[in-house]
């Protein structure tokens, strides 16, 4: 049998299964979804969402990608995070990275990755250079990894703040909080390093008037 096609047998046991233990289980997620939780993560196999923080289908609303970026062009996380706050209503937005991440990792080198992820690194290089001096003390390269992996999420949740989707929630229904974490690959316990409250107040030149 074909390493696919046991994904496929897989998935028959897991749904017997869950049928036995709940007969209702899949006629409760087909009619209605209502997470209270946006989740924007590292596409890393090791870090299933679900899993880590012990959370049913339907509890979390989920968008991956390479080192979890929140880039002002990128229209397919910014189209997940409109449909999460203005047509699910969730409470709040995490950003979820990872410590030893490979893309961070890739970042921090000089290395060409050629045309399209040198052009996705480029983001996380920039935060590199912002935040150079503090970096650049670090000998250690894990524990320089480690570091940019807590601004990278940092600052993505300072993106999130950044967008008028977000202000626009925040002015109109006080909502949603945003979190930034970073999971331990070593140990499995998640790290908070960065929250924003609803209506939190960012840089003047990127507050959007008339919402």
């Amino acid at each position: 049998m074909k390493s696919y096609e046991l994904l496929l047998e897989y998935n028959k046991k897991w749904a017997a299964d869950k049928t036995i233990h709940d007969p209702t289980f899949f006629q409760q997620l087909k009619d209605v979804q209502t997470p209270e939780f946006l989740w924007i993560g590292c596409s890393d196999s090791r870090v299933p969402p679900n899993e880590i923080t012990q959370t049913k289908p339907g509890e979390i609303f989920i968008h991956r990608n390479v080192a979890n970026l929140v880039i002002n062009t990128d229209v397919n996380v910014l189209s997940v995070l409109d449909y999460a706050v203005n047509h699910l209503k969730i409470k709040h937005v995490i950003v979820c990275g990872h410590y030893g991440c490979g893309g961070v990792k890739a970042a921090l080198t000089n290395n060409d990755f050629k045309y399209v992820l040198n052009m996705w690194l480029r983001n996380i290089k920039d935060i590199h250079r912002i935040h150079r001096n503090e970096l650049d003390s670090i000998t250690d390269e894990e524990a320089k990894v480690d570091r940019l992996v807590e601004l990278n999420v940092q600052e993505q949740v300072l993106n999130l703040a950044k967008s008028s989707i977000i202000q626009r929630a925040w002015k109109e229904d006080k909502r949603p909080d945003l979190h930034g974490w970073v999971y331990g690959l070593k140990n499995g316990v998640i790290n908070p390093v960065f929250e924003m409250k609803a209506g939190t107040h960012i840089d003047p030149i990127y507050e959007f008037e008339n919402l």
